[in-house]
């Protein structure tokens, strides 16, 4: 009976060593990028003038954007066809945007600045400059 409580008591042992392993090996992806979106946060946090809208399934995404003054906004058109971005002043306004290709633009106005696809007029989307 001495030595099945023994061997019980070590193979309990055993299996906790190996739950505290399999436990660190669980938790440790999870606060890496626990980590990295913290660092992302941070840049953010910090005012970085770059933001990007996609233009997949013929929508822009996000279709309204609030960003502050100075800051660069990027277009990526993920969809198989061709798009384009065109303000409804014409304030800015892109050549037609291939699968992949990008156009950007710096806000360097306050306001509300109403976009359509050139040759998508259904497509719409909105950025708000505030100060």
């Amino acid at each position: 009976m001495r030595v099945i409580k023994e061997r019980i008591r070590a193979v309990a042992a055993r299996v906790a060593g190996d739950r505290a392993v399999v436990i660190a090996m669980l938790l440790g992806p999870i606060f890496g990028v626990t980590l990295a979106l913290g660092t992302l946060s941070a840049e953010e946090a910090k005012g970085d003038p770059k933001t990007t809208i996609t233009i997949d399934n013929f929508t822009f995404t996000p279709a309204e954007l609030t960003i502050a003054k100075g800051t660069t906004i990027t277009w990526v058109n993920h969809d198989d066809i061709p798009h384009s971005v065109v303000e409804n002043d014409k304030k800015f306004r892109s050549k037609a945007l291939d699968t992949d290709d990008s156009y950007s633009f710096t806000f360097a106005a306050e306001g509300t600045f109403q976009y359509f696809c050139g040759l998508h007029p259904h497509m719409v989307g909105k950025v708000i400059v505030t100060p």
